[in-house]
């Protein structure tokens, strides 16, 4: 529902870079530096076979090397301390180092706002660019090529098959669009020359990312040319190389994890990623419930659900007509709020812990607002 209010409460959301991704990129949580575990069985690669070599976007110079051609002190002192943690070869990790490339295009978009500039956010708008026809079409598309894969891992996994490509579509337009930018690049000018100064733990942030992303070369799961998006996510799901070091799976038990050209890989992966992040089978993500008229001190803007129904009601919220509390009432719900900054608005859901589940993949009310509509959406257009 939307109303009027004098003062938006913004919370703490923000879009992490991707899923992070090629549309709005989502970095998932980076992990503390381990030694790979033995397992005694083969590695499993990730990525293609062969990478598909792209345009060289990277163009402004070394971005690990002195002037003089020497590793950069503070790079130098990465990689040595990334080799010894995780016992991986210094010598091939340095030269990949060396071979990096400063991409200008990369701080640009990373960059934050002119400052004085203010960015209005709205949920219309941003839902407008991806619950829109083209997407909903191309979304029942993917849906009917790849039904079976898609129900093997809702049944795997617990996640309906209609939020899996809702997902992939958010992040890739179902894998049209994965980003060209030669990972490796893209997240050591991140990780060593983050374009705000003012955000120091933006570049620990990357720097966890490129230990990560280094680690799967080295164990011959990911390749050094690997290409992705700007934030250095990479494939159909737009997978962080932490998430992918964590969550990927290998859905056609091939040996071998392709998240760019097995779409097997990449729907199994997104079921994994969601149901190790708190997703429950057969739970909605919106509980039917009709808010009081003005729910605004109700929402506290985070991440984890912290309402409860008897709370809710004795706030005034309702079940929708004809709804049934089954399931979901006896969970932890959060009132999600949609805000249109410049009107002075908002509409207003009841998140569940799916809801939550799915900001866990992108930090944001509207993305994961926006993945659950065009799943809606494609699934009312989908035979049974």
């Amino acid at each position: 529902m939307f109303i009027c209010r004098r003062l938006l409460q913004l919370g703490t959301l923000s879009a992490l870079l991707a899923g992070c991704s090629t549309t709005a990129p989502t970095v998932q949580n980076t992990s503390a530096a381990q030694p790979p575990a033995a397992t005694g069985t083969a590695p499993i690669r990730i990525g293609p076979s062969t990478p598909t070599p792209g345009p060289e976007l990277a163009d402004d110079g070394p971005a690990a090397l002195t002037p003089s051609g020497a590793l950069r002190p503070d790079v130098r002192a990465f990689v040595e301390s990334l080799a010894a943690e995780r016992n991986l070869p210094l010598k091939p990790m340095v030269s990949a180092l060396e071979s990096s490339r400063y991409n200008a295009t990369v701080a640009r978009l990373i960059a934050p706002s002119p400052p004085g500039k203010k960015i209005w956010r709205s949920w219309l708008t941003y839902r407008s660019r991806f619950v829109e026809p083209k997407r909903i079409g191309w979304g029942v598309e993917f849906y009917n090529e790849h039904r079976d894969q898609l129900n093997q891992a809702a049944q795997r996994f617990g996640v309906p098959a209609p939020i899996i490509a809702s997902i992939i579509g958010v992040e890739t337009l179902y894998g049209r669009n994965m980003g060209n930018f030669r990972v490796l690049d893209a997240l050591t000018t991140l990780a060593f020359d983050y374009p705000d100064p003012a955000k120091p733990e933006r570049a620990t942030m990357f720097r966890g990312q490129l230990a990560d992303f280094l680690t799967l070369a080295m164990n011959g799961k990911l390749d050094l040319e690997t290409r992705g998006s700007y934030a250095g996510a990479i494939g159909m799901p737009q997978f962080m190389p932490t998430s992918i070091k964590h969550y990927a799976v290998d859905g056609d038990d091939s040996g071998h994890i392709d998240l760019t050209n097995n779409t097997r890989d990449a729907i199994m992966s997104v079921g994994s990623f969601l149901s190790q992040h708190g997703w429950q089978r057969g739970l909605p993500v919106f509980a039917p419930v009709a808010l009081p008229a003005d729910p605004s001190a109700l929402v506290d803007g985070g991440l984890e659900p912290k309402q409860t129904w008897s709370t809710l009601t004795a706030a005034g919220a309702r079940l929708q007509p004809g709804a049934s509390s089954a399931g979901w009432s006896s969970q932890p719900m959060g009132i999600v709020d949609l805000v249109e900054e410049a009107r002075g608005t908002a509409q207003y859901r009841v998140g569940t812990p799916n809801f939550f589940a799915l900001t866990k993949y992108n930090r944001s009310y509207f993305y994961a607002t926006a993945v659950a509509d065009l799943a809606s959406e494609i699934e009312a257009r989908v035979g049974r």
